[in-house]
């Protein structure tokens, strides 16, 4: 099983998590961690899946968000993994949410070789891990073939 810790250096991870934490005020070290984990493992999976049509939970979508505002990280990870990742945000609707696609993204994270954390991976409209991130992600073309932004990357 790999160890997705090992993805970023660890000043990078710190960096990420410590944003994590900023834009979450009260929320505890353990949980952003698992947050930034978790978003490190969406991003993975896309890489290698990447017509798959993801789609991150709100409270991975947290993670991702603070990993992204780290540029330089974001782009070396990407490099690493072959494929860049791009964000599309789009405000909540939860008329659109299909709960199928939350499941295919776990399968896609485990199919990888991590471990999925699936306390993390909600419902939108579950706030019982209260999180800043509004956005989900939208069908980049307009017959909606695809409802995240994993199957909207290309190569570096």
């Amino acid at each position: 099983m790999p160890d997705v810790s090992a993805l970023l250096e660890k000043p990078q991870r710190a960096g990420v998590i410590r944003t994590v934490l900023d834009n979450n005020p009260g929320l505890d070290a353990d949980m952003a961690e698992r947050i930034v984990n978790e978003a490190i493992k969406f991003t993975v999976a896309c890489a290698q899946f990447p017509g798959a049509r993801l789609r991150p939970s709100r409270v991975v979508d947290e993670g991702w968000h603070a990993l992204i505002l780290h540029t330089r990280v974001y782009k070396e990870l990407c490099d690493g993994l072959g494929r860049f990742v791009h964000h599309t945000p789009e405000s909540p609707n939860p008329s659109r949410h299909n709960p199928g696609e939350l499941t295919r993204t776990q399968e896609k994270i485990a199919e990888t070789g991590f471990t999925v954390d699936d306390a993390l991976w909600l419902a939108p409209a579950d706030e019982s891990i209260p999180v800043a991130a509004t956005c989900e992600h939208s069908p980049p073309g307009p017959n909606g073939s695809c409802t995240g932004d994993c199957s909207n990357t290309g190569p570096n």
